[in-house]
């Protein structure tokens, strides 16, 4: 392509105030809230899988595991695809079998089949995310594309939190089972929306680079002593957090609490601050080395999970806050410095720190359930503590790269 015909392309493409960007912005919005719901909807309700299958509480946390374990192959498998195909195509289809499991999760006659459902769902979640910034910065001009995957990510947040406390709150006042047809119907609704608004995409041209030497630039990132520290910080930072978040239910519901299963829905609205810190951190990088917003965004995360083990409500939901504000602070950043750091392949970087990202949500919802089992809610926070300051080792450590 000549510089007349990409200063041309880009001229072209949806600005901030082109209906067209509206129109991106509607289906991506209803569509991650859609993807992020159904991903998270199951943590509100373990104590009920637990007494519905009569399982333990570190077996519930594999309904949340076998989900993200299966999505991070779909990561992988469609972003190498969505090169391919298109990124449109992609986020269609799988959009569909993402809803299609929650028919079936309600009559599951076993906990394993239950299991076997979510993983296939898994898979499915995967198509949104591995295509939806390409898609972004494919379609939107540079002008716009970074306000863009910010209110995307922004909703990826805004649909964890939907899908816990819509499911959550139904759950209580019905039963798990109804909550989750209730999930189906608003699933439909969401693409549907999704659907009749996304623009076709204009700008999309198919890799024509081998698999193999797709596969060997990303290779090559996992020796980059620039970049392991942030793969790092993906496990860490998300294996402490989900911690916390798979077993408050259980936490809660115990004495000197004893909520239900509908008020404990409500505190996943702490989840807004996670909103606040992804714009938070995005406009304090302008001024401020973005790993030493990372640090302040980990050690307010450690502060705000301490803060949970005093049993006052009331100074647990401003530490779960706090948590929360911390936590996507770091998060927001980190997608950024993979980027910046990534010389080559940077599409192959930003892939291996999702599949880092959310081997720490299986992790910290499966290895965390021992430990509750052993330490309960004060080995969840030990543990979150002892990690955290090794990830604040890790990026003063990456900071040296940069003397």
């Amino acid at each position: 392509m000549t510089a007349v015909n990409a200063r041309q392309q880009e001229a072209d493409k949806y600005s901030l105030h082109d209906a067209g960007f509206k129109k991106i912005m509607i289906a991506m919005t209803s569509a991650s809230i859609l993807v992020f719901a159904n991903l998270y909807f199951v943590q509100p309700i373990m104590p009920l899988l637990v007494k519905s299958f009569d399982i333990t509480s570190a077996a519930a946390g594999l309904s949340l595991s076998a989900a993200v374990v299966s999505m991070i192959f779909g990561l992988l498998f469609f972003g190498f695809l969505s090169d391919r195909i298109g990124r449109v195509s992609i986020m269609n289809i799988t959009l569909v079998c993402t809803i299609i499991p929650l028919v079936l999760l309600p009559v599951s006659p076993n906990f394993e089949t239950f299991l076997v459902l979510r993983f296939l769902q898994g898979i499915c979640i995967a198509g949104l995310p591995a295509a939806a910034i390409a898609y972004l910065g494919e379609e939107l001009d540079s002008r716009s594309v970074n306000l863009g995957i910010t209110m995307y990510i922004a909703a990826n947040a805004i649909g964890g939190m939907a899908g816990r406390i819509f499911v959550g709150y139904i759950a209580d006042m019905a039963s798990w089972q109804t909550s989750v047809y209730f999930l189906f119907g608003f699933s439909i609704l969401l693409f549907i929306i999704y659907f009749m608004t996304l623009p076709k995409s204009h700008y999309f041209k198919p890799s024509k680079i081998s698999v193999q030497k797709d596969l060997s630039g990303m290779g090559s990132h996992l020796k980059n002593t620039k970049l392991f520290p942030a793969f790092a910080m993906g496990i860490l930072l998300q294996f402490s957090f989900t911690g916390v978040w798979t077993y408050l239910p259980f936490y809660l519901e115990q004495d000197p609490f004893n909520l239900s299963v509908k008020n404990i829905s409500f505190i996943y609205l702490a989840y807004s601050f996670g909103i606040v810190g992804s714009i938070l951190g995005g406009r304090l990088s302008a001024h401020f080395r973005q790993a030493t917003l990372v640090s302040v965004g980990t050690v307010i995360l450690i502060g705000g999970t301490l803060l949970t083990n005093v049993h006052s409500l009331s100074v647990i939901v401003i530490g779960l806050c706090l948590t929360c504000l911390g936590f996507f602070v770091a998060h927001s950043l980190m997608a950024a410095i993979v980027n910046e750091r990534a010389a080559h392949h940077k599409a192959g970087a930003s892939s291996i720190y999702l599949v880092s990202y959310y081997l720490g949500v299986a992790t910290g919802g499966t290895l965390a359930g021992l430990v509750w089992q052993t330490g309960g809610w004060t080995g969840i926070t030990v543990v979150s503590f002892g990690l955290l300051p090794v990830v604040v080792w890790l990026m003063a450590g990456s900071r040296k790269v940069h003397r």
